[in-house]
């Protein structure tokens, strides 16, 4: 398979230096080129292309979007093009076609699309915003919330974030940075390919956003996957909770992880005493800072060390070394480049444009108090206060309200206790698509269902339906897998980065 892969690659990367950009493809309208040079993926073909950043007023501003390309393996049997989306909002997208292939997506999958990545509006390299937020803003997620005293000062620390952006040279694009705008950009990046239809694989928010497009234009949709699935609503206050859940739902399989190797790590000896070993620490961390690190930094940077099994080694050995009151490698606040001031913009933009959020504390007090009793791992945080209470902007249109009227094409993949997707948020949604939809259920921990190095029948069933069009006639239910994939050296690097890209949003 290694070796197949490597050969299909290489002749991308032929047909890349070797068919000049204009007869790529007589259907398409765009002139395929070089990407920027920040982008590490010597096999990808990039370019932009111009969309109105008010669709109300689609001959007023335009914005960009740059777009890449990995170029089918084999054109003869290429059937059409595949977009994908690693969720956020504010993901970028353009070296994702290229990680996901190199993660072990099968040479019959390469040779029948054409795999497009995005980076959407607002984001990396398409028209970027940037609200000029300081380090610790860029956190962005809420402090712990032990008392309504600590709910009204993360509320002032979310209003800060909030009059930046407002404040910011990007003030006036932020309103159109939206789920409904994104997709109608997808539609464009569709129509500049010459594609009357498109497929679609989107992760996380990337499964709202299909969702969206298939609502949109239902007519326009091919084969369509949505792996880790929010709720029908998208990123808005109830999926926000509903984080707190997932966490609940998944701290169990580190903690009984972490209890099978106390010898190594010092966890605890069984789950009980490592989840409450989790908490204490937590607490110290409130009242004694090591190296900037507090119970809340700690309590989320758990929580996104628990996205993929793979990651728990690197989880262990950092709570080891913060009960040793030293820092971990790796833990310092985010620096305020264009890239990260870009993709926190846009995600703050995007869920403060899509949804209405409450703009009273009291209410964020009691979801606080509800959510730290019901889920205490990291209720406190994730019921707290986020700009968006404070956001200077009421959404230019309603949210998307997904649909059941459309084509039966969309494949929902979900593990049954994702921290950051929890099953309950996706059987709404799958409710909501009625039998326009097929769900299969993974019984597994962790972000991402349908990954390829992750459970095999899981992707196997994403990868029969993009090649074959075949889903399951209902709903399934795929067992665990005791042992993970062997990988080799080159799949594990590509692995790693999308598990890191993945943790990020």
């Amino acid at each position: 398979m290694r070796k197949q892969l490597l050969t299909l690659l290489a002749a991308v990367a032929l047909t890349a230096t070797a068919v000049p950009a204009s007869a790529a493809s007589a259907r398409s309208a765009v002139n395929w080129g070089t990407c920027p040079a920040d982008v590490t993926a010597p096999l990808l073909q990039c370019t932009s292309i111009e969309v109105p950043l008010d669709y109300r007023n689609p001959d007023g501003k335009k914005i960009s979007v740059e777009i890449s390309r990995l170029p089918s393996g084999s054109p003869a049997k290429r059937r059409g093009v595949l977009l994908f989306n690693p969720g956020g909002p504010g993901g970028t997208g353009l070296t994702l076609p290229l990680e996901i292939a190199q993660a072990g997506l099968p040479t019959n999958l390469l040779a029948e699309y054409d795999l497009i990545g995005f980076d959407p509006r607002g984001v990396g390299h398409s028209s970027p915003v940037n609200c000029g937020l300081t380090p610790e803003q860029l956190v962005l997620d809420p402090k712990y919330a032990h008392n309504d005293s600590e709910v009204v000062a993360a509320s002032a620390f979310a209003k800060g974030i909030a009059q930046r952006c407002a404040a910011s040279d990007s003030a006036p694009v932020l309103p159109f940075l939206t789920t409904a705008n994104t997709a109608r950009d997808m539609d464009r990046i569709r129509a500049a390919l010459g594609e009357a239809k498109i497929s679609y694989l989107g992760y996380s928010y990337g499964t709202y956003l299909g969702g969206a497009y298939a609502t949109l234009f239902p007519d326009r949709t091919d084969r369509m996957v949505l792996d880790s699935v929010l709720g029908p609503g998208g990123y808005d206050i109830t999926e926000a909770r509903r984080s707190a859940e997932g966490m609940q739902d998944r701290f169990p399989d580190f903690a009984k992880w972490a209890a099978a190797r106390d010898a190594s790590y010092g966890l605890g000896t069984t789950p009980a005493a490592v989840t409450a070993n989790f908490g204490k620490l937590a607490d110290k961390l409130d009242e004694t800072p090591v190296a900037g690190i507090d119970g809340s930094y700690f309590r989320l940077a758990v929580y996104g060390l628990t996205y993929q099994t793979r990651s728990f080694p690197r989880l262990a050995q950092a709570w080891q070394t913060l009960l040793a009151n030293q820092a971990p490698p790796g833990v310092a606040l985010p620096a305020p480049t264009p890239a990260k001031q870009s993709q926190i913009g846009t995600m703050i933009s995007v869920l403060c444009g899509d949804n209405a959020w409450p703009r009273t504390i009291s209410t964020y007090q009691d979801n606080v108090a509800r959510d730290r009793a019901a889920y205490p791992l990291i209720g406190g945080s994730t019921a707290n206060v986020l700009p968006c209470a404070h956001w200077p902007n009421q959404p230019i249109e309603a949210p998307v309200r997904l649909s059941d009227q459309g084509p039966s094409n969309l494949l929902l993949v979900q593990n049954t206790r994702d921290p950051a997707t929890p099953l309950s948020g996706a059987l709404e949604t799958r409710a909501r698509f009625g039998d326009r939809a097929r769900m299969v259920t993974v019984d597994q921990g962790g972000h991402g269902a349908g990954l390829p190095f992750l459970n095999s029948c899981g992707f196997n069933a994403v990868t029969d339906f993009l090649v074959n069009g075949t889903r399951p006639d209902t709903d399934k239910f795929c067992r665990a897998e005791a042992n993970a994939r062997e990988l080799s050296q080159q799949q594990q690097q590509a692995a790693d980065k999308l598990t890191d890209q993945l943790r990020q949003y």
